[in-house]
């Protein structure tokens, strides 16, 4: 560790990667506590390593926090190379369309001088910007491996959310271009709500229900544990999922079988619009403070494959209270009434 912090102090590049080394090489004689005390530590040095070698640096505090090392202590300076990266990504993607286009280069085959080379122009883009750029394309897999380690915590969830960086950072894999990287998984996990209030409005029986949603990947799993909840509950009608759906969306792990779970409601934004299936609970406005997803009969059966779409998340959502059925009167009537389907598929 010391011999790594001297290096970057001596801004040696050919020291750093051999130092790197010796720090990743001790991992597995480190006890729980040398691991936990080490994260923050080396995430300190994140900052000023150089911006090759610094992913695998990220990915060395990634895997301290997976041992037990503080995530929220070591989640600002990998949050920070991760939108490092997707900058110098996107930037990469945006000289390679101006200097020609064609296909992009394979961080997996191709080397990186030569697109260095390419994209470089002292009047847009230059050496030491391209040289970003060129890193971040080639080691943006190694940062969302790295940002996934602190992100799977909602401590690291909530904190970068009110900060703003989790929405920095969402706003840069909207326009990302490249294709060869896959942000999906990760900006799921960024977007995933925990400990939040949810008013659910059902439009056949006027009634109201307040809940609250725990670490929910996707509206598939919300959508058949709302229908646990309030049909399983006996507030609704309708037929109750079977308990193994029901168990996957929660905390249970597919063995390799395919159980196929059944839609009972339509997912409706307040001002009309469906909420998909394939979206996350982040979806669902917010309308007087509190999140409202309004349920409406289906237009047509649904069913898809059960499960979570982020595994390693429990997820969880609990019934506070039922609202009187004035209250449930009062709020469905500033919702609109859902979009036709003819609109919706649009």
């Amino acid at each position: 560790m010391t011999a790594l912090e001297a290096a970057i102090a001596a801004a040696d590049d050919e020291r750093f990667g051999p130092a790197l080394g010796q720090v990743a090489g001790l991992f597995g004689a480190a006890g729980p506590a040398e691991v936990a005390a080490a994260g923050p530590r080396l995430a300190a040095l994140l900052p000023d390593a150089p911006p090759f070698p610094r992913s695998h640096l990220a990915m060395v505090v990634g895997a301290c926090v997976e041992g037990g090392a503080d995530p929220s202590a070591c989640a600002g300076p990998v949050l920070a190379g991760l939108r490092g990266a997707l900058t110098g990504a996107q930037r990469l993607v945006e000289r390679w369309e101006a200097t020609g286009g064609g296909p992009l280069p394979d961080p997996e085959e191709d080397g990186p001088a030569e697109a260095h080379e390419r994209i470089e122009d002292p009047a847009v883009l230059d050496e030491w910007q391209a040289h970003l750029a060129v890193a971040g394309w080639w080691t943006l897999h190694l940062w969302q491996q790295a940002a996934w380690a602190v992100y799977a915590h909602a401590a690291v969830r909530a904190e970068a959310r009110a900060s703003g960086v989790t929405a920095v950072l969402l706003e840069l894999a909207r326009r990302y271009r490249g294709g060869f990287h896959d942000l999906k998984g990760l900006t799921c996990l960024a977007q995933l709500l925990d400990d939040e209030p949810l008013l659910v409005l059902d439009r056949p029986t006027g009634t109201g229900y307040l809940l609250r949603m725990d670490g929910l990947s996707d509206n598939f799993q919300l959508h058949t544990l709302l229908a646990d909840v309030l049909i399983g509950g006996g507030h609704l009608p309708g037929t109750r999922p079977d308990p193994e759906v029901v168990a996957l969306s929660r905390d249970a792990f597919l063995d390799g079988r395919k159980v196929i779970a059944s839609g009972a409601f339509n997912l409706v934004a307040p001002d009309g619009s469906w909420l998909w299936n394939e979206g996350t609970p982040s979806d669902i406005p917010v309308l007087d403070g509190v999140r409202t997803l309004v349920l409406d009969p289906q237009p047509y059966e649904r069913s898809w494959s059960a499960g979570r779409f982020i595994q390693e998340i429990p997820g969880d959502l609990r019934l506070e209270r039922v609202l009187s059925p004035a209250e449930a009167a009062e709020r469905l009537a500033r919702t609109a009434p859902a979009q036709p389907a003819e609109e919706a598929f649009r």
